[in-house]
């Protein structure tokens, strides 16, 4: 495993964002592991963040792209913080943009924040987590309803690697299938097991046997290979 998918995973336990125990997520599914970027609340934090997202997307979809566009309310912070290090660190300028869930009926008015959308804008869709794809269901007619723009590709920080809306393939594949353009993570949760089990991070085991077994018996259900 590569060096910055250890840091990285390191970085997300440390910052409280990666939890082990018993959740119920947003799909419904009762998870023994949660990832919430909400818990990303340091200027430091948001800057390694940042660069995390930057380095991921620059190494995924390089540097011809216009606008990163962050679904409110947690991809807010990471489009801009990884506009940021994008400039920082590769020297162009991205545009940020998100959404309100409201749409504003006064001053600066309409459904987005940040950036307007442009005809033959070229757009990478950033997130924290996608579980089951719901999320892309609906960030995707916002997109296309703002402008004639091409969406490049979606990155995320962790792909937990679960069967998306239709049940048979990972949530990132049937956004790939149903949407037509890439989706990528950070790191996958299959990474994040194989480096914590039984392995102190941070002072702690994080994923003993018994959560290990745990994260077993969830996959079996929910699962896709690698």
């Amino acid at each position: 495993m590569e060096d910055y998918k250890k840091e990285f995973i390191e970085f997300m336990v440390e910052s409280d964002v990666l939890k082990f125990g018993e959740f119920t997520l947003k799909s419904g599914r009762r998870s023994p592991f949660f990832m919430n970027a909400g818990a990303y609340v340091t200027g430091s934090q948001l800057m390694r963040l940042g660069e995390y997202y930057a380095r991921a997307i620059h190494e995924r979809y390089g540097t011809d792209f216009d606008v990163l566009f962050g679904p409110a309310y947690k991809g807010i912070p990471l489009s801009v913080a990884a506009c940021i290090a994008f400039s920082k660190l590769y020297g162009k300028e991205i545009r940020y943009c998100s959404n309100r869930k409201e749409v504003k009926d006064h001053g600066d008015a309409g459904i987005l924040l940040g950036s307007k959308l442009k005809d033959g804008d070229r757009v990478v869709i950033i997130e924290d987590v996608t579980t089951s794809g719901k999320s892309i269901e609906e960030t995707f007619p916002i997109l296309k309803a703002q402008s004639n723009l091409v969406i490049v590709g979606l990155m995320v920080s962790l792909n937990r690697m679960e069967v998306g809306l239709g049940g048979h393939i990972s949530a990132l594949d049937e956004i790939r299938q149903t949407y037509g353009f890439p989706a990528n993570a950070i790191v996958t949760m299959a990474e994040v097991v194989e480096y914590l089990y039984n392995r102190p991070c941070q002072g702690k085991v994080r994923i003993d046997d018994t959560l290990k077994a745990a994260i077993d018996e969830y996959y079996k259900e929910y699962g896709v290979k690698a």
